[in-house]
Order: structure tokens, then sequence, then C-alpha cells
């Protein structure tokens, strides 16, 4: 028996970030909108751990137990018990090291995909509590939808959405590491007053009413200085994005995948369409949301 679960990619509408803490993670206030981009986990019985990927940037996952994937199982075992003797197969089509949390959404859907072969019964409450221990992101991708998340962002409010954003999403030439961001945020911030983080609520009333240009309006992200200092050539796409008619463009999370919203999938296209030609980016690919979290496809 093989269990599969889907599980979607994230954009953050909002990311507000304040000052390190002692433990060195950052309070925020995280709004985030799963997209329809998806990765595949497939959990079989195995002699042993192991994982395997296939798909765009497969090469650039790591295949040992720093697989959150991997640990994902590895935790849910050892709370019930049990030996994580499984085989993860990971079909990637989340971008790897974007911003889009494709290694915290293999998270979670290695454990719900465990927890579903194994038959632990795990409560929902205990699943949330797993996924905060592996990241901050991965409680969205088990929950989905829109959220807003607090803390360093595990701890969720579910979110009205009052219709479907259309999106275009450009892929970078190379990636970029979340703590190194944060560093530079830190750097950048340094010696500043460095406000507590709040959920806009202007943003939180534009999701409500599904109105793109209310929406446009009143996303942001506070790790962007930190990302552009540190990958200038974002500039440029961003700029490309503006030009060919989207309604707002950000860096996604802390990058280096950037997020345009468009007015509709008509308008989507052909933002795409011009990106692609552009020549600021090494791939494009369109979604909307909000979507689902982790599914069970097949067992």
């Amino acid at each position: 028996m093989s269990v599969t679960v889907r599980v979607p990619a994230k954009v953050n509408v909002q990311l507000a970030v304040g000052a390190a803490r002692p433990d060195g993670f950052h309070d925020l206030a995280n709004v985030f909108l799963a997209v329809g981009l998806h990765d595949e986990v497939t959990v079989t019985p195995a002699d042993e751990l192991r994982v395997t990927c296939e798909g765009p940037d497969a090469a650039q996952v790591p295949l040992d137990r720093t697989n959150l994937a991997a640990r994902a199982a590895i935790a849910l075992a050892e709370r019930h018990g049990l030996d994580p003797a499984v085989h993860l197969h990971i079909a990637k089509d989340i971008p790897v090291a974007g911003g889009m949390a494709g290694g915290s959404a293999d998270g979670a859907g290695a454990l719900l995909a465990c927890d579903t072969l194994w038959g632990t019964g795990a409560s929902r409450e205990e699943l949330l509590d797993i996924c905060a221990e592996l990241g901050s992101d991965v409680p969205f991708s088990l929950v989905g939808g829109a959220a807003l998340g607090t803390g360093r962002g595990e701890k969720l409010r579910t979110l009205e959405v009052g219709g479907s954003f259309s999106w275009v999403f450009a892929m970078a030439e190379r990636g970029l590491s979340t703590p190194a961001v944060f560093r530079e945020f830190d750097r950048l911030t340094e010696g500043l007053d460095v406000p507590a983080p709040v959920a806009s609520e202007h943003l939180l009333d534009a999701l409500a009413s599904g109105d793109p240009d209310a929406l446009a309006a009143a996303v942001s992200n506070d790790l962007q200085p930190a990302a552009l200092s540190l990958f200038p050539e974002l500039t440029d796409t961003l700029a490309a994005g503006s030009a060919a008619g989207s309604l707002a463009g950000l860096v996604s999370g802390s990058g280096p995948t950037t997020a345009f919203l468009a007015r509709d999938s008509e308008s989507a296209a052909k933002i795409a369409d011009a990106l692609r030609a552009s020549g600021t980016c090494r791939a494009v690919r369109t979604a909307s949301g909000p979507v689902p979290g982790a599914t069970v496809m097949g067992a």
C-alpha cells in the first residue's frame, strides 16, 4: 500500500517582520495564500527510511534525513513508537529555495501521508504541533486556503477570502537562503526602531472582498529590501512585471521568486508571456489561489 498527498505552494500577500527575538527568531504577521502549484509526496512501506525526488530542481533537494519530509516521518513515528521505515517519493513542481514553501509543503505532505499509511489517528492539533516543530511555514502547508500566521508564523488564524486571485510567478536564476535574508534584514534595520508586526486591516478586507485592486494596494513584504540587497537583479524582474501590466509585484517571502498579482487569468497569461520575453528570470508560472492545503489523493 502507498499513500499520495498533494500539497500547495504559498505566496505571502503580507509579511510584516519584527525585530530579532532573544532566540534568534522574529515575530511575524504573515498573511499566507495557498496557490495552485503543487508537490506530491508518496509514502510506501520500505526496509528503511529513504527519500527520492523528481521534477524541476530535483537535483537541489536533499535526500537524507535533513529533508523536511524525512524529518516529518521521523517525528510522527517517534510520537507513536513506530519505525519510520518508508520510501518517501517527492514529485516536485514547487520551486526549490524560491520563497514559496516547497520544503515546508513536502514536510506537511509527508506527515499527512505517513499518518494515513500508519493509521496513527493523530488529531489535527497533534499534526499542527508537529508541523510547528518542523518549521514556521509547515503548519500553513497542512491547512492551506488563506491564514494569518503570528508568532514566528506557526500560529494560524484562518481568513475569509471572497474570490480567487490570479498570480504570475517568476523564478530566479539562483536561490536565496532564508536565514541569510533574515540576517540581512537584521543588518539593514540595526539601530532602527522596528515596530511590532501587525496584519493590515485593509489587506484582510481586500481578501474578504475578493477585490484584486484593493489587494494590490495593500500587499507588502518587509523582507523585500533584504532580498533585493542580496539579489539586486530581482529589481529588473519586478520592473518587467510592472511594465507588463501587473496590479502589484513583490518578492515572495524570503525570495527569490517574484510574485505578480493580475486582474484575471487572461491578464496573468499576458504578463507571463512578457516576463518570459524579458530575459529577467529563469522560468515563469501562473497559478490562482486560494486552494486547499495538504490533501490525500489516493491510498
